[in-house]
């Protein structure tokens, strides 16, 4: 049951009391689960599974769409007799500890949900409003890099909002990640040449189950959505260059994910799972055995290769430290071009895609007396140096109704991405891109989490209610995550984002860089930081 669920159950079980007394009844039934088979049972290309109907939506979790050993590519799942139990969501992908427990308002605001991990993590969960018509169907793919996260990792994941107030199917997954879905193994043979592409060839083959089943779900094959943030959007950036993921959705959605414009060749990450093999004491004649190796021992073999590997070439540690650092890898074969070359641009060249970023995103460390005019003074100086009066001219002419004091938190780590893979699609004669800035900003504890990243999901899943701990769930915002939603929503089903109570959004062009900035007032204004981004990003690298 989750969390609202509960609190209206509760609500609507101390009204039913008072009937007993007299007092007001609650409507019979509203919040009953209905969880026999037969209600909600449904056919796969595998067999029979039955999930549980929640206030009028269809929930089915943990369906197998796939098998596979330890560094193999993904088969079909084994077909199973009778009716499958779906009503509770499968494995997780093996990653490493969540350090971020550690910190208890990281831990408050994203309430995550680490689930339980196995190597046999390929499932999908999927809410529907009924399992009949033709629906518009909105694939997430989860957040955490190539390294972590699953498709429950956050509360506001739950698609049942989503589904329900917007008439569409809701698609969740899981899939191989880190060394289990991107060692790029391929100097060892051919049986695994594609080891380092794994990851996302679950995804695609998660796609190709979508594709093959969402009708009996009420899905319209024809009409799939992907969207992701961060990893996700990454994720997503990566499948617009996938030959075999082509024809398997037609619109797509990229939060915080990066441009992908450019991903690392086999010359740059073999050097990574060879320095692994040698960390584990394998060798050419002996690496099948790395199949049979504890997980948390591959893993730390994997960190310990990385760390060696950077240090012998010289090169810098990645944002979150010198561990191993996953991600797609053009091979030539499953990703034959670089995302951002005209090849691979064409390979999606009729996809719309909405793409953006949050305001402030990783909007921490900085220190609180940037609130003094002397703070705000010795900190902008620590960060540009002598483009510091540059900055600060750019800042105020694109951002005249802000404090200076907001320079601190602007975010040059992924919206100079979002702008290139904007401008980069339109250069291309790609379909309509739509770009965002995520601008609205929490009120919880005080204020210190702004526009962060992965602020936006509970607006996008209509969940700003769900997860409160982010939001702070006042009605003004919930009606704001109605109208987000439905942008996202009627994105999927018609390639183009609308809503009511919202401006129109006008497609980016290289002329006025079009941006929606999305806030309790949204506004659409043309090219909104353009000053600011180009002064900042070649002052900080």
């Amino acid at each position: 049951m989750t969390k609202l669920t509960a609190i209206s159950f509760a609500a609507a079980t101390g009204l039913l009391l008072a009937g007993c007394g007299g007092g007001q009844k609650a409507p019979a039934d509203q919040y009953k689960l209905i969880t026999d088979d037969e209600a909600s049972v449904t056919e796969t290309t595998s067999g029979k599974v039955a999930g549980y109907i929640d206030r009028g939506i269809y929930v089915y979790k943990g369906i197998p769409y796939a098998k596979a050993g330890r560094f193999e590519e993904p088969q079909d799942p084994d077909p199973w007799e009778g009716i499958r139990s779906s009503r509770a969501y499968g494995p997780t992908a093996p990653q490493a500890f969540r350090t971020g427990w550690y910190s208890d308002q990281a831990a408050f605001s994203s309430n995550w949900d680490d689930g339980f991990a196995g190597e046999d993590c390929q499932r999908v969960n999927i809410w529907t409003p009924s399992r009949s018509g033709k629906r518009a169907v909105m694939v997430w793919l989860h957040g955490g890099g190539y390294a972590a996260g699953s498709g429950q990792e956050q509360p506001c994941y739950d698609g049942l909002n989503l589904a329900k107030n917007h008439d569409v199917v809701v698609v969740t997954l899981n899939h191989r990640l880190n060394v289990l879905g991107y060692l790029d193994l391929s100097s060892f043979g051919e049986k695994y040449k594609h080891s380092a592409n794994l990851g996302m060839m679950d995804i695609v083959k998660a796609l190709q189950w979508v594709h093959d089943n969402i009708a009996s779900f009420g899905g319209d094959p024809s009409n799939v959505m992907i969207f992701g943030q961060s990893g996700g959007g990454g994720k997503v950036s990566t499948l617009l260059a996938t030959p075999s993921a082509k024809g398997l959705f037609n619109k797509a959605v990229v939060e915080s994910g990066g441009a992908n414009l450019t991903m690392k060749t086999p010359e740059q990450s073999r050097p990574y799972g060879e320095a692994t093999v040698r960390e584990l004491g394998l060798t050419a004649a002996t690496i099948d055995k790395i199949k049979e190796v504890p997980y948390a021992e591959l893993l730390s073999a994997a960190n310990a290769g990385a760390a060696k590997v950077l240090a012998a070439s010289g090169q810098p540690a990645g944002r979150f430290g010198a561990g191993f650092p996953a991600g797609p890898v053009m091979d030539g074969d499953f990703i034959p071009y670089q995302p951002g070359s005209p090849e691979g641009m064409a390979i999606s060249k009729d996809i719309p895609v909405m793409n953006g970023t949050t305001r402030t995103e990783f909007a921490y460390g900085v220190p609180e007396d940037v609130k003094t005019p002397e703070g705000l003074d010795k900190y902008l100086n620590s960060v540009y140096g002598a483009s510091k009066d540059a900055v600060i001219e750019a800042f105020k002419k694109d951002y005249p109704d802000e404090p200076l004091e907001n320079l601190c938190y602007a975010d040059f780590l992924f919206r100079p991405g979002a702008v290139q893979q904007a401008e980069a699609r339109v250069k291309a004669g790609c379909a309509p891109v739509y770009n965002y800035i995520f601008r609205w900003e929490s009120p919880v504890m005080g204020g210190i989490l702004r526009s962060s990243h992965c602020m936006e999901i509970p607006f996008v899943f209509d969940n700003v209610a769900l997860q409160n701990e982010e939001t702070g769930g006042a009605d003004v915002d919930i009606e704001l995550g109605h109208r987000i939603s439905s942008l996202w929503a009627n994105f999927a089903k018609t390639g183009v984002p609308s809503a009511k109570c919202m401006p129109e959004w006008k497609p980016f062009t290289l002329e006025n860089k079009e941006c929606m900035m999305l806030d309790t007032k949204s506004e659409v204004r043309n090219n909104p930081d353009g000053d600011l981004l180009k002064v900042a990003t070649t002052s900080l690298f």
